[in-house]
């Protein structure tokens, strides 16, 4: 079984209709989001415990717990033929592909950032990739729950079988790239992001239809991968809910 932990994770959870096994309460703690919890788990027939502090926290094995956690089953991947499927429902379908993010905050960041801004899914890597455990889930705000993720062997098999699907690749790079701005985004894109410090594989960059850089005006000339993750994903929502000329 897998551990959700904070309010805002078990809440997101619960809406997002996964499975959830059981549902622990520290003894004594309440709230506007600890009543929704506890009427969707009533309505599912979800088992509740109240527990004493010191019980609780040898459930949740953190002192940063919220004081609520549930249960669940592992994560149930999506494989990549129904993720592209059901893609296909979006106007212009988006997909991220992260290349060995392993910071598991960084992991976390990324999804809520790409469930806020309606992407069509995740692609991971199964290998020198951070596991979708407890850190990920509370750092992305529950947002695991909402969004279709595809783990894959290999991300450039991954990236054929999109090109077949007639996405266009764009990948994050400092090398050899243009300016984020510059790319029409208004169409079928897969945006791949690359490890914290050697950024995208070589092999991956040269599959890429578009490689693009975020320019720096200060002295440090990177910024951490979730953040941009952000500027890379709300600039395809800028571009797309822009009238057309």
């Amino acid at each position: 079984m897998q551990k959700i932990i904070g309010r805002k994770p078990v809440l997101e959870a619960l809406l997002s209709g996964i499975k959830i096994d059981r549902i622990i309460l520290l003894y004594g703690i309440s709230g506007e989001i600890v009543q929704k919890i506890l009427t969707i788990a009533e309505k599912r027939n979800i088992k509740v415990s109240r527990l004493s502090k010191e019980k609780f926290t040898k459930h949740a094995g953190c002192d940063v717990n919220q004081g609520i956690l549930a249960y669940k089953q592992f994560i149930n991947y999506i494989e990549l033929e129904n993720l592209i499927d059901k893609a296909k429902q979006s106007k212009f379908p988006l997909l991220i592909l992260l290349d060995s993010i392993q910071d598991t905050h960084n992991l976390g960041a990324i999804l809520r950032t790409a469930e806020a801004s309606a992407a069509d899914g995740i692609i991971i890597t199964k290998h020198n990739s951070a596991p979708l455990g407890e850190t990920v889930e509370k750092t992305s705000a529950g947002a695991v729950s909402h969004l279709n993720i595809c783990q894959v062997s290999n991300l450039n098999h991954a990236i054929k079988k999109l090109k077949e699907n007639e996405y266009w690749i764009v990948g994050t790079s400092l090398d050899n790239s243009q300016n984020y701005t510059s790319v029409d985004y208004r169409c079928p894109i897969a945006l791949i992001l690359g490890n914290e410090e050697k950024g995208i594989h070589r092999l991956i960059a040269e599959n890429c239809d578009f490689l693009v850089n975020i320019p720096m005006k200060g002295k440090i000339q990177s910024l951490n991968v979730s953040v941009s993750a952000g500027i890379m994903l709300f600039e395809i929502l800028r571009q797309r809910d822009k009238p057309a000329v």
